[in-house]
Formats: C-alpha cells, structure tokens, sequence
C-alpha cells in the first residue's frame, strides 16, 4: 500500500504520490514571466524561496485554470520546486496502486501524466506524476 494525496484537478479526482509532495499550500500573488513556456503561470516567493508556478489546466491541455486558483501542491524535481496548481484537496490516505489497463486511453496531458490507478469507494482514480507537468524549458533552467 502506498500513501496518496487526493486533490481535483480540472474537475477530475486524482491521486498523487505522496512522495512527491513537499507540502501544500495556498500561495499568494504570482507575478507573471515574460516569455515563460504557456504552463508556467508566473512566480511566487515561498519560505524565502523563489517558486515556479505551474498552471496545471494548460498542462494537461485544457482550459487554464481561474485566475482566482491559489491552492497548490509544491513538488521538487531536479532540484527546482514547482507549484502545482489544483481544485482542491480532499485527503492523504493509502490504496494499492494499479496498472493502467492496456485497454484504457487518456486524452491530451492526462496521457502522459498518469502513470497508474487507485480505487476509492469503488471508483478508480488516475494517479499523476507531477514531473510531467513541468515544461521542459523549465527544467532545463
């Protein structure tokens, strides 16, 4: 059994490794990078830190989220942290985590972002890498 962070993404349930979370938060005012890849909403100043902001949305290939989005996940890949931008929170709790079925297709990023399944309450709920959310520009800065 793994432990997982259940959040809403584009008004989809997800679960996250939770291994990947450094924390959450609620961040505040994100100021806009010229030029920056389409995902990157801007950057934020967090615990004396600078932040990538990732706007998950445009990420995955949809919409982008509400300008009012300021709940976050803060991950750390390659040595950079992110912030992730989701819907909401829900819980941290333990399931066993799945294969995806060969027979399963993801449309846009959720395609190369899911890398697995959980069920809760019945209901199977993709699992995401958060790396995959990260423009490669980004990472290579």
């Amino acid at each position: 059994m793994d432990l997982f962070l259940i959040a809403q993404i584009a008004g989809r349930g997800v679960a996250i490794d939770t291994v990947q979370v450094d924390s959450v938060v609620d961040l505040a005012e994100v100021v806009a990078v010229p030029r920056a890849a389409g995902s990157v909403r801007g950057l934020v100043a967090l615990r004396s830190r600078v932040i990538t902001v990732i706007d998950t949305g445009t990420a995955l290939g949809l919409s982008p989220m509400p300008a009012s989005a300021t709940r976050a996940v803060i991950t750390r890949v390659d040595g950079h942290h992110y912030a992730i931008l989701v819907d909401a929170l829900e819980d941290v709790a333990s399931f066993e985590r799945q294969p995806l079925s060969s027979g399963l297709t993801l449309d846009r990023g959720w395609a190369a972002a899911g890398t697995g399944l959980v069920e809760r309450d019945g209901e199977p709920m993709l699992v995401i890498d958060l790396s995959c959310l990260i423009p490669h520009q980004a990472l290579a800065a």
